[in-house]
């Protein structure tokens, strides 16, 4: 996506890789939910944290794969896409950071992306 072309997504993509559990999922959405400024979007109801079943480009389930997608809801929001893109990025790398003091061995890889519209 072209820099000019961001203000058309309006989701974010979270995904962890292979070695994730479903608890890491669990985990990682609920930490989201009270980062700050995202806890205060999600209280004002402009913006919704849900877990959904990964697919493939061909819409196949993968295994029993989890994504968490990050939905700005409604109007224009308090915050641009870029700063709520760049918010959400700061608040994995901070679980994943969390998560390898907390628990044993490396937590699992994330990639976070904006959903392109054609994509949902």
């Amino acid at each position: 996506m072209a820099e000019g072309d961001e203000g058309a997504a309006l989701d974010i993509r979270v995904r962890l890789d292979g070695t994730a559990t479903e608890s890491d999922i669990g985990a990682l959405r609920k930490w989201l939910e009270r980062e700050k400024p995202l806890d205060e979007l999600v209280r004002a109801g402009r913006l919704r944290i849900d877990e959904r079943s990964r697919t493939d480009g061909t819409g196949a389930p993968m295994g029993i794969g989890m994504e968490i997608v990050v939905a700005l809801v409604g109007g224009a929001a308090s915050v641009t896409f870029r700063e709520l893109l760049d918010q959400v990025k700061a608040a994995v790398e901070a679980w994943r950071t969390n998560r390898r003091q907390v628990e044993d061995g490396e937590p699992p890889e994330s990639r976070v992306d904006p959903v392109n519209p054609d994509d949902r």
